[in-house]
C-alpha cells in the first residue's frame, strides 16, 4: 500500500518555524487545505457528471443505431410504407429533442453541483478571515 503524503503538514512545519507575531500560521495552512479539498470535490463532481453524460450519449447512440438497422431491414425486405417511414422519422426527431434536453439538464446539474462546493468553501473562507481579523 502506498503511503499518503500530506503536503500541508510539511508546509505547516516550515511556516511554524517563521513565527510571525500575530499571524496564526496553523489557521492559514488549514484554510488552504480546505480550499484544495473544495476544489477536489468540485472536480470529482464534474468528473462523475461527465462520465454519466458519456454513458447517456452511448445509450442514445446505441438506440439510434438500432432504429436505423430496423429501418434498413424494412427497406431491404420490400420497402417501407411512406406513412410508417414518416412516423419513424417523426419519432426519431422527438426522441432526439428529448435526449438533447436531458443532456442539457445533466450538464446544468453538473455545473450547479460543482459550483456548490466552491460557493460553500468561499463562504467558509470569509468566516475564517473574519475570525482571523478579530483581536485576541
Amino acid at each position: 500500500m502506498a503511503t499518503e503524503i500530506n503536503p500541508f503538514g510539511d508546509m505547516k512545519k516550515m511556516l511554524e518555524q517563521l513565527k510571525m507575531p500575530g499571524v496564526d500560521m496553523t489557521a492559514i495552512v488549514e484554510a488552504r487545505r480546505k480550499d484544495v479539498e473544495a476544489l477536489v470535490e468540485a472536480n470529482k463532481a464534474a468528473y462523475e457528471s461527465m462520465q454519466a453524460m458519456v454513458r447517456k450519449q452511448s445509450e442514445m447512440m446505441a438506440e439510434a443505431m438500432q432504429v436505423m438497422q430496423e429501418v434498413a431491414k424494412g427497406a431491404t425486405s420490400g420497402g417501407i410504407d411512406p406513412a410508417k417511414q414518416t412516423e419513424v422519422v417523426r419519432s426519431a426527431f422527438e426522441k432526439t429533442i428529448a435526449d438533447m434536453k436531458e443532456l442539457a439538464e445533466m450538464a446544468r446539474r453538473s455545473q450547479s453541483d460543482a459550483m456548490a462546493h466552491i460557493t460553500q468553501r468561499a463562504a467558509e473562507h470569509v468566516d475564517e478571515i473574519k475570525k482571523m481579523m478579530q483581536p485576541k
